[in-house]
């Protein structure tokens, strides 16, 4: 039974977290992730190292909470628990100043010892947490935190308190897994006396891995992106460890980092040189124009302006850059680059910015000011990795309404959707292989887009700045996660999500079924359009059709068009004397019956596309014969009757045979020109309450070409169909159908005995 009292409780481990620590993009991840689970509804605790880095102001708010002693190896070391409350996130700084209290996060000959410290200080400090926080969620956070999982299970494991606790393991680059000497395997972390931790740890005869303990302990796998989670599956991304990966595939999912929404907003960014937005873009050109002044670029606003932002490596793609730097800054496009690395690529950047004055810029620093008035003010945005987990500056650059242009892999794919020419979507540009070539061909294919056609360049620039990267996104698929992993935990947010999923829904139903309800009115004013949902209904009338098409087939097979002509005489006669009859009926039915006839038409237009040449020239027969009955049963208005039908004729004819058409037109007006002199007298003596009853004749007349006419062998078996099309003809509730049911069945009847007596 799920508890709907209890809030999901989740402990989130970091080694760096912002505003208070951050190298990278775990940093940001901390920073943000925990904040969208709280106004989610989840209840967190972020714990961090406390080191000698962090701001005064933000040491200042520190309350100390708890202290205890971390045993470690041979080794008991103090841990201090020092909390604070920043934008609605509880915050668990690690206290001990041997370990933390230095220059740097990271980079030191005993990190091995400084984590393996800090992940036994997490487990043990879930015994320390405030009154009525139970942790439910362990989330533990790339290889800094990934002996977590392994302490928890071996020596925790059984105590009431960690039974609840599941966890999850957070890649964010699988490259850095934490490798060290095995010696620490007794020394520091003190498992080597257990076989299973100790074989799990280890990653060949004289090192362990610490992701490696933490992929193998871990109740559930996470990375940043869906496509990376498939890529280090794989040789090629795995780092060694795609093993593993694969084999807990299972328990592996990648899920889209996020940014701070409100923190790159160019609406309201203090640090750039002029605000904007979708709508009003204006501010850009001020900041393009601004950076091309600082960087000492030419200020012209018909060149496009790409940077980057980026750690001058390998990794980030530098070699392509250096491969293909010539070819686009002589093919005109600007480019300014700021970040530190490796000293080859800082002193090629520094080459090429002398050898392209006004074109080319390379800031050798780390400036975060700069990097945000960079994001702001360029037209393109370059990312060519070789691989990226998720990457983030590829997502800040779109919220600044500038293109990226990325290599297809990890989060640049998943996150960018490549411009396509023809239909105008995508938010960018992209490559697939690691090749310079390729790279210089996808920044000419924006150059030449912001060159061309600057309406389509816009659109891009729209299509990008609209893209939805809120953590809120992310965060409701972790918690989809911690649920999963926490089933008796009643989950609030989705009964929320559902409710205004459905309301939707709720509109786009009568939306749909609007058409539907409207119909009967669409059809009483003939309009075929709303076909399919009466297409059922139709089908009686269609039947009734065909028998009729057998007799008059079955006529015209045995006499000479005179002799049809006759027979069609005897037959209308005939109708006539059930006019009064059915008068007050068909009044009322005829527009109804009119629309079914309409809709029988359209519904039987595929039949008779089937139909052979022979049989649609002998349907065509018989169409006009009904058109003379037609012409005899009308009232005053016969021109109006008549210019009526042959539209119907030629819509029915048109499907079945073009060449046909105007020799079958032909011979039925001739007819129905010498009928009208003839029958003069007749028409004179029809009352006006047969009108109706002839519209709903003269609509009748194209459901004749509904269906195919039939095959020699279906016109012997003629009265066995129209034995078997009479219960359906009683199927329709409509009274009005009802009515065009009971008149077909007598003039059939009629049409039998006059094809009988001539057969005679």
């Amino acid at each position: 039974m799920a508890d709907s009292s209890k809030k999901m409780q989740i402990v989130f481990a970091s080694a760096e977290c912002a505003p208070f620590v951050k190298t990278g993009g775990l940093g940001d991840v901390a920073g943000s992730l925990p904040a969208a689970l709280v106004r989610a509804g989840a209840e967190v605790i972020v714990m961090v190292p406390k080191y000698a880095t962090i701001k005064d102001e933000y040491k200042a708010q520190m309350e100390h909470f708890s202290d205890f002693y971390v045993s470690l190896g041979w080794r008991n070391e103090y841990c201090g628990l020092e909390k604070l409350e920043h934008d609605g996130v509880t915050y668990m700084f690690i206290d001990n100043e041997r370990y933390f209290a230095r220059d740097y996060p990271y980079g030191f000959f005993d990190d091995g010892e400084r984590f393996a410290f800090f992940s036994k200080a997490i487990t043990e400090s879930l015994q320390h947490l405030p009154a009525g926080f139970e942790c439910d969620i362990l989330h533990c956070n790339d290889w800094q935190t990934a002996l977590a999982p392994v302490f928890l299970r071996e020596f925790y494991q059984g105590l009431p308190l960690y039974d609840r606790v599941k966890t999850v393991f957070s890649i964010h680059n699988v490259a850095f897994q934490g490798q060290f000497s095995d010696t620490v395997m007794e020394d520091i972390l003190g498992v080597a006396h257990i076989p299973a931790a100790a074989s799990q740890l280890r990653c060949d005869a004289c090192s362990v891995n610490y992701m490696l303990g933490a992929l193998r302990y871990a109740d559930a796998i996470t990375t940043v992106s869906p496509t990376y989670a498939n890529e280090i599956q794989t040789p090629e991304f795995g780092e060694g460890l795609d093993g593993v990966l694969r084999e807990r595939s299972y328990a592996l999912q990648g899920i889209l980092n996020g940014i701070d929404v409100a923190g790159f907003d160019p609406a309201t960014d203090k640090r750039i040189a002029a605000n904007y937005t979708v709508e009003d873009r204006s501010g850009k050109a001020v900041c393009k124009a601004k950076l091309q002044e600082e960087l000492g670029l030419e200020v012209r606003d018909d060149r496009p302006l790409m940077v980057m932002v980026t750690r001058l490596t390998r990794q980030k793609g530098m070699d392509l850059v250096m491969y293909a730097l010539d070819r686009i800054l002589a093919g005109g496009v600007q480019l300014a680059v700021l970040g530190t690395g490796d000293r080859d690529y800082e002193d090629g950047l520094r080459y090429f910015q002398d050898k392209y004055p006004g074109t080319m810029a390379a800031r050798i620093e780390f400036d975060p000011a700069l990097s945000q008035r960079m994001y702001a003010a360029a037209d393109m945005f370059l990312m060519p990795s070789k691989f990226e987990p998720c990457g983030l500056s590829q997502i800040i650059a779109m919220r600044y309404g500038t293109l990226p242009i990325v290599r297809e892999t990890g989060g640049l794919k998943d996150t960018v959707i490549p411009y396509n020419e023809f239909t105008g979507e995508g938010t960018g540009f992209s490559f697939s292989n690691f090749n310079g070539d390729e790279m210089g061909d996808a920044v000419f294919r924006a150059a030449r887009l912001f060159w061309d056609n600057r309406d389509a360049w816009n659109q891009l620039v729209t299509q990008a700045m609209s893209q939805d990267f809120s953590w809120t996104r992310s965060a409701d698929k972790y918690l989809g996660l911690y649920f999963f992993m926490h089933p008796e935990i009643e989950r609030p947010a989705p009964v929320v999500e559902a409710a205004a999923v459905e309301e939707p829904k709720a509109e786009e139903k009568p939306d749909e079924a609007d058409p539907v309800k409207a119909e009967p009115e669409v059809k009483a004013e003939a309009t075929p359009e709303p076909e399919p949902e009466v297409k059922p209904a139709a089908k009686p009338a269609a039947k009734k059709t065909t028998t009729r098409k057998t007799t008059a087939k079955k006529a015209t097979t045995t006499k000479a068009a005179a002799s049809k002509t006759t027979a069609v005489k005897t037959t209308t006669s005939r109708k006539r004397t059930t006019a009064a009859a059915k008068k007050a009926a068909e009044a009322e039915a005829a527009p109804e019956v009119k629309a079914d006839a309409v809709e029988a038409k359209a519904a039987a237009k595929a039949p008779a596309k089937a139909a052979t040449k022979k049989t649609t020239a002998t349907a065509k027969k018989a169409t006009a014969a009904k058109k003379i009955t037609t012409t005899k049963s009308t009232t005053t208005k016969a021109a109006t009757t008549k210019a009526a039908t042959k539209p119907a004729a030629k819509v029915e004819g048109t499907p079945a045979e073009p060449k046909a058409e105007a020799a079958v037109e032909a011979k039925p007006t001739a007819k129905t020109t010498t009928l009208k002199r003839a029958t003069t007298t007749a028409k004179k003596s029809t009352t006006k309450a047969a009108a109706p009853k002839a519209e709903a004749k003269a609509e009748d007349k194209p459901t004749v070409k509904a269906k195919p006419a039939p095959k020699p062998a279906e016109v012997k078996t003629a009265p066995k169909a129209t034995a078997k099309a009479e219960p359906v003809k009683e199927a329709p509730v409509s009274p009005a159908a009802s009515a065009e049911e009971k008149a077909p069945t007598k003039k059939t009847s009629v049409r039998k005995a006059t094809a009988t007596r001539k057969r005679r």
